[in-house]
């Protein structure tokens, strides 16, 4: 579905994105506070936890268009808004999605890895937008105002371990829910390699317990995120034996995979369903 004024389009929706059932009733909760005022998200958790999509099954659930801005790309104040570019020996001010994207009504607008900007004066022109406010003024266009409905949902990873990154501003972070996302749990995880690569339940079953190994390791933790386990389910599914997709997906050495493997046998008999654990439904 595309908007033909400007160009931003719904997604499609995905049948096979869970999430825990709290996080579903905020985002319900954030749909219904969009139709008093724009709203501020900020999606944390860890890598490859489904943040990303989050915003993506966001927008198409509720059937707004998504423009996502990478904000790593950003370098000075106002990029995002437009640039001074030459043609024909002449300067003039090419303006640029973000500025129609907010000016669109219901328009879902992810700030993509808010906290990788190569300047992080660059995120100065954010704060105006991201205000009770509502509106900046630029030279080059005027007066800009959010439009009605609009939704900025803005990811990042935090940790030593992201190169590049920064920790958000505290007073930029002040203007924003917070959600926190983690890795499914076991039963959740597998039903979704099955229904996403075709693979039967038990080596479905087997891949996530040696990712939970793997990433519940103490001398050694390895982060396999849901996006690896999907990426070595895709291999298995097209013949690869589970430790060779292992070791192509997660670019492990050898020695590491062979240990984890051995005690996977172990873990696997004392790693039981708990009926009372959180609630996840399809999004």
């Amino acid at each position: 579905m595309e908007n033909k004024t400007n160009k931003l389009v719904v997604p499609e929706p995905d049948p096979h994105f869970f999430l825990l059932a709290d996080i579903i009733e905020s985002m319900d909760r954030v749909r219904l506070l969009s139709e008093r005022h724009p709203v501020n998200v900020l999606v944390a958790g860890k890598q490859g936890s489904g943040k990303s999509t989050l915003v993506r099954q966001f927008a198409a659930r509720n059937q707004r268009p998504l423009a996502t801005f990478q904000i790593g790309m950003l370098s000075e104040p106002g990029q995002l808004f437009g640039e001074h570019a030459l043609k024909d020996g002449e300067t003039f001010y090419r303006k640029f999605l973000f500025p129609d994207a907010v000016q669109t009504r219901g328009c879902v607008i992810h700030l993509e890895e808010i906290n990788r900007p190569e300047h992080p004066k660059a995120l100065n022109m954010l704060f105006s937008v991201l205000s009770e406010d509502r509106r900046i003024y630029t030279d080059e266009l005027g007066h800009i105002r959010v439009a009605e409905n609009v939704v900025f949902f803005a990811t990042l990873n935090e940790g030593d371990e992201f190169i590049g990154t920064e920790m958000l501003d505290a007073a930029l972070r002040d203007r924003f829910y917070v959600a926190m996302l983690d890795y499914l749990p076991r039963e959740v995880e597998a039903r979704v390699l099955c229904l996403k690569t075709g693979i039967d339940e038990a080596d479905a079953l087997t891949i996530v317990n040696i990712a939970n190994q793997l990433r519940g390791n103490s001398r050694e933790p390895v982060v396999v995120s849901t996006r690896h386990s999907l990426m070595i389910a895709e291999m298995v599914a097209i013949g690869a034996s589970i430790e060779k997709a292992f070791a192509m997906s997660l670019q492990i050495g050898p020695d590491l995979l062979e240990s984890m493997l051995l005690s996977f046998h172990v873990a696997v008999k004392k790693t039981g369903r708990n009926p009372h654990g959180p609630s996840y439904h399809r999004y």
